[in-house]
Order: C-alpha cells, then sequence, then structure tokens
C-alpha cells in the first residue's frame, strides 16, 4: 500500500449525484431506473441503452460490484431525508474498471479499479466525467473477495468511523454499546473498536449470531429485551458506557439511554424498527446524557476537503488490505433487481445484497 495516494477526492464531494441516461435507446447494455417512489421491489423497471460515445473528459467504467444499502431502498420507497428527482437511477456507491478514456483524462487509465463516486451503480456500465471515480490503488491481482469490500467501502464503514471519532473522546479499555451490531456498520464498528483497544457491548434481536460477531471482535454479544440496561450493566461490571450508537429506534435506543454512564451520548443513525422512542427524561438530566443524530448525507455536505482526505484515508486501505471486511449475504445480476432488492429488505440476513453486473 505505499504507493497508495487518494488522488481526486473531490469526486466524494459530489455524494450521491445521479447522471443522465442518453435517452430510452435499445440497446443491450442495462440499467435500472424507477419513475415514482414506492416498494423497491414493485417500481424499479431494468432498462436497456447502447454504448454512449465519450465526451471530452469523461470515462466508461464496467460496474463490477455494487452494493444495496438501507438508504437505498428509503429513497426509491420515498421515505428518505433527500427525494429522489424522478426518474432517477438508483445505487449509492461501488467499485469499477476502467474500460476507455477520452485523450483529455491523464489520472486514469484502461484496466484500473476506481470507486464509484457519480452514484446511479445499479448497471452495466457507466460513462461520466473523470472526476466521478475515485482511482485505487494498484493492488495488482485481487480476487472477488476484494472487489467487493471496496465496492462497500465509501459508505458504511465511513459511518462507523465517523460515529466512533465524532462524538466522544474514547480511550483504551472504555466501553460503547451498539444495536442491530450484526449490520454492515455493526461490524465496522466491531473491528475499528477492536484496533483501538475499545470494549464493544453489541445488542442483536435474535440467536445464532454471538460467533460471527466475537470472531470479528466484539467483547460481549446480547439478545436486546426490556431488561437490557440490566444484562448491559451485569456484562461490564458496571463499567460505565461513554456512547451508544443505535438504527434501530423505539424501544431499543430508549434501553440504550438508559444503559449510559454520567456524561454519556447516544448517536441516532437510523429507526429500523420504525417505531418512535420515548426517553426517562430524570436519566437525561441527571446523567447529563447527550442524545446526537448522524447522517454520511449531511457530512458530505459540510466536512472540509482535508477532512474528507483524512478519514478515507483511513478506511480505504484498511478494506483493500482485508483488515476491514463485511459480510455478504447474496449476489445478482442487474436484470435480477427486483429478486435483490426484495432478499435486501428481509430480516434474518446475515450480510450485505451486491449486484454484481460484470464477472469479478
Amino acid at each position: 500500500m505505499k504507493n497508495f495516494s487518494i488522488m481526486t477526492i473531490l469526486a466524494l464531494l459530489a455524494a450521491i449525484t445521479s447522471f443522465a441516461v442518453a435517452g430510452e435507446t435499445e440497446g443491450n447494455l442495462k440499467y435500472v431506473e424507477f419513475s415514482q417512489v414506492g416498494n423497491p421491489a414493485e417500481v424499479l423497471e431494468v432498462k436497456y441503452h447502447s454504448a454512449q460515445a465519450l465526451k471530452a473528459g469523461e470515462v466508461r467504467v464496467g460496474v463490477l460490484a455494487a452494493p444495496i444499502n438501507p438508504s437505498d431502498l428509503l429513497q426509491i420507497a420515498g421515505k428518505y431525508g433527500v427525494d429522489p428527482v424522478l426518474p432517477s437511477n438508483p445505487g449509492s456507491e461501488g467499485v469499477g474498471r476502467v474500460l476507455e478514456v477520452s485523450p483529455e483524462v491523464k489520472h486514469l487509465v484502461v484496466g484500473q479499479m476506481v470507486l464509484l463516486a457519480s452514484g446511479s451503480t445499479w448497471r452495466d456500465e457507466i460513462v461520466a466525467p473523470a472526476a466521478g471515480f475515485l482511482p485505487l490503488p494498484d493492488l495488482g491481482p485481487v480476487g472477488p473477495e476484494v472487489i467487493e469490500q471496496l465496492a462497500m467501502s465509501a459508505v458504511n464503514p465511513l459511518t462507523a468511523l465517523l460515529m466512533l471519532n465524532s462524538f466522544a473522546d474514547l480511550e483504551e479499555g472504555q466501553w460503547i454499546v451498539q444495536s442491530a451490531a450484526n449490520s454492515a456498520v455493526g461490524g465496522y464498528v466491531i473491528q475499528l473498536a477492536k484496533q483501538r483497544g475499545i470494549k464493544t457491548v453489541n445488542v442483536v434481536r435474535r440467536e445464532g449470531l454471538a460467533e460471527d460477531l466475537m470472531a470479528k471482535g466484539a467483547d460481549v454479544v446480547l439478545i436486546d429485551g426490556p431488561d437490557l440496561a440490566a444484562q448491559i450493566a451485569l456484562a461490564t461490571d458496571s463499567a460505565p458506557v461513554v456512547l451508544a450508537l443505535d438504527p434501530v429506534g423505539g424501544e431499543t435506543f430508549t434501553r440504550l439511554a438508559d444503559s449510559l454512564g454520567y456524561g454519556g451520548t447516544i448517536v441516532t443513525y437510523g429507526v429500523l424498527s420504525g417505531q418512535p422512542s420515548s426517553l426517562n427524561t430524570g436519566k437525561i438530566i441527571f446523567n447529563d446524557i447527550s442524545i446526537r443524530g448522524f447522517w454520511l448525507y449531511k457530512w458530505y455536505q459540510s466536512a472540509d476537503m482535508k477532512t474528507k482526505q483524512a478519514a478515507f484515508g483511513q478506511v480505504i486501505p484498511l478494506v483493500a488490505q482485508g483488515v476491514l471486511k463485511a459480510n455478504v449475504d447474496s449476489r445478482f445480476s442487474v436484470d435480477q433487481i427486483k429478486q435483490a432488492v426484495t432478499r435486501a429488505a428481509e430480516r434474518g440476513r446475515n450480510g450485505k445484497v451486491l449486484i454484481v453486473p460484470n464477472a469479478l
């Protein structure tokens, strides 16, 4: 990794912006589109177009893998913080290989792997300005596993890193707690915390997940329930919990807040339960509990370039080296998008659903 450099990080400032597909011309290249919000399995359509000629400053990239994130499904359903501009082409991240470059492009070469920063990644290939792609280091021959992990490196591991770094001055030996610990973000939190000697209490909603989480570096795995705060106190020998991370909401959020020590912080970054939360205001007051929200989309908009470079400088090498990993549940082609989003929305998965348009 000594030759690794984060070039054209400006591409990531654009976050998730769509680019236009050239008309409705029939062809053999597939892409996904929706013209109304609703149930993803019902509103998503597979369409076809012919290869586009490159304009000045553009590149052609074959998509190798692109994940389906919860935020993707929420936006398609019209339940996200930013409404899509219809018709819209979904997909927020991924990895691809450069197939063609226009003469003006000097920092990308044919055959190079890149992160997809232009959005609209559920498709066979992308033609877009070169600034929409983040060059990856020369990794030499890499297998499908590394490619798949790189495809997931711009959203979930970054979310985990920023939540660990932004809300508390965590020190070695301190305790944090998180719900939905078997999620992709949860797995990254465990791995990053383990590297720093931070202890994790990991809350899940079903049996059978502890072995996988312990293998990632979890210290404690607990099943959510009415006595969760008591379980956490017992597992930590009543040591103060300084940070709680919750994407579930509802009663789980309340229980995590109740488990915090004096001056602790709870960060909410999702509402998987779909339920509102209640708070014990007495504990909030007398334990001086802070409540914060985190949304990666806003971080992309507000963080300065130096901050973004530092964050990606930490995450991408770790993913490329195999230090940070996420489980993969299943893989689908572009024309299987309805099956893919149906699977991604199902409970009981233990990993991410990937769209894999081209052979890895």
